[in-house]
């Protein structure tokens, strides 16, 4: 598999990976669930509709969005012992984003 994929398939799998999480696994309290899952893959929009329509600087915008959710998983799994797993997933694919992208 190319870097190039391997970059889009990351990008994906955290947008995949927000819905999941902010949506269904660990909804909000006082928020509405849809609205918080948008919030948190709304920096993910741009390099997922770039990779779709095939620009060459997808991967390198898709690495500099994985550094704040790389950051935010990091918090996580120190925060909230119940969110681990998901925030552990957020930091290895962020990590493969940020490595694939260079």
């Amino acid at each position: 598999m190319s870097a190039r994929r391997l970059a889009a398939a990351a990008v994906f799998a955290l947008l995949a990976l927000q819905w999941y999480w902010h949506a269904w696994l660990a909804p909000p309290e006082r928020a509405p669930d849809w609205l918080v899952a948008s919030l948190f893959s709304l920096p993910l929009l741009p390099p997922a509709l770039a990779f779709l329509r095939g620009s060459a600087r997808a991967a390198l915008w898709g690495g500099i969005v994985a550094l704040g959710y790389f950051c935010h998983g990091i918090a996580e799994l120190q925060a909230s012992p119940g969110s681990r797993v998901p925030a552990g997933v957020e930091v290895a694919l962020s990590l493969l984003l940020v490595f694939a992208s260079s």
